[in-house]
């Protein structure tokens, strides 16, 4: 069907990519965290640890969508879960936090996400985690699945909390301690602990991230994996010590939850490495079903098919999560931010909607 129109919003049946989920239980983890467990749909949801889902409330008045890790691995948890920390004028996490309750229904966009990796009870592997304040629930999914799968493999936990009092799944964590006891080691670090913490102390370094590695893993080791993720600040600091080690890169993986598209656009334009902005038509294809419209200088493709009422799919909006991402069949799109995708999906021609601007004429686009 070919539709040069807007799509009526109140006409659109949502695609096999969304999904609602009834709530279970909400456990309280830390006085700012909350992990929402939902009962299994039929059939069962399909998700790999590491992944994510994308919620999406009507609140105010307002469509909202946010992106959440789940924590749960599904070889080991019978419920799927995901982990939310309030963020202070965070209009989602907040609501989930407060409003939610056993027996709500959620709409959710089926799990995405290529922060993940495979099993097999073969492999004997060394796993080093390195993970700040929520950045834990991601690795927390990947590291149960890892000592389930792998009797072999080995898991180093290196957690930066702000207290004893925030350090997410600390019961948890050390359960999994006692039961995997010299498979799994985890090590906290704590930005403002009390006086009796006896632990790694102070902002995470290069010189502790060293430490801890020549302590627990043989770096040279072609086995070894490491994940990261976490604020800003400590994904920065944990890449570079990494990349300064000699690690392979195709070793190293990394979830970020933060990003400032803005400011890597202003960076972009001042050194001349983006297109001039001008109003130009897109075509782009949503589950077969092709919408024709004008992108307006200075929007993403995605905004302006949102203004268009075009039920594109989307979440975090800031080139991170790939919910938005799409194939590019013809044409030119200057990519601002491309850290969802992998190699392999840039070099077959994938785009992120949210932070792509038309560069040519003659665009078109399918979303799969």
């Amino acid at each position: 069907m070919f539709n040069l129109f807007k799509k009526k919003k109140e006409d659109n049946n949502k695609g096999d990519q969304y999904l609602s989920l009834k709530v279970r239980e909400v456990v309280k983890e830390t006085p700012d965290t909350v992990t929402i467990f939902f009962e299994q749909p039929e059939p069962y949801l399909d998700y790999k640890a590491g992944q994510y889902l994308t919620v999406i409330f009507d609140i105010n008045g307002k469509e909202e969508r946010r992106s959440y890790s789940l924590c749960t691995s599904p070889f080991v948890d019978a419920y799927p879960g995901i982990t939310v920390k309030r963020v202070k004028g965070g209009v989602v996490s907040n609501y989930l936090n407060e409003k939610i309750h056993p027996g709500k229904t959620i709409e959710i966009m089926k799990p995405l996400g290529n922060f993940i990796t495979d099993y097999h009870s073969k492999f004997k592997r060394d796993f080093v985690m390195i993970a700040g304040g929520s950045g834990i629930t991601p690795i927390m999914g990947i590291t149960k699945s890892v000592l389930v799968n792998e009797p072999e493999s080995k898991v180093t936990l290196l957690y930066c909390s702000r207290s004893e009092e925030q350090i997410i799944f600390k019961n948890e964590l050390e359960k999994l301690e006692n039961k995997y006891e010299g498979r799994l080691m985890v090590i906290h670090n704590l930005s403002q602990p009390e006086d009796t913490w006896t632990g790694l102390k102070g902002r995470l370094n290069a010189a502790k991230i060293k430490d801890v590695l020549d302590s627990t893993v043989d770096i040279k080791s072609q086995n070894n994996k490491f994940y990261v993720c976490g604020p800003e600040g400590l994904m920065d600091t944990a890449l570079e010590t990494l990349k300064n080690l000699g690690i392979p890169k195709d070793r190293v993986f990394e979830e970020s939850f933060y990003n400032d598209l803005e400011a890597k656009e202003k960076e972009l334009k001042a050194e001349g490495k983006l297109s001039p902005e001008l109003t130009r038509e897109v075509s782009v294809e949503v589950e077969g079903e092709t919408f024709v419209f004008e992108v307006p200088a200075g929007k993403t493709i995605l905004e302006a098919g949102l203004d268009e009422d075009v039920d594109m799919p989307y979440s975090c909006q800031s080139g991170l999560c790939t919910a938005c991402r799409g194939r590019l069949i013809t044409g030119k799109v200057d990519m601002i931010e491309d850290a969802g995708l992998s190699e392999s999906e840039i070099a077959e021609g994938y785009i992120l909607c949210c932070s792509s601007k038309p560069a040519s004429s003659d665009i078109k686009i399918i979303i799969e």
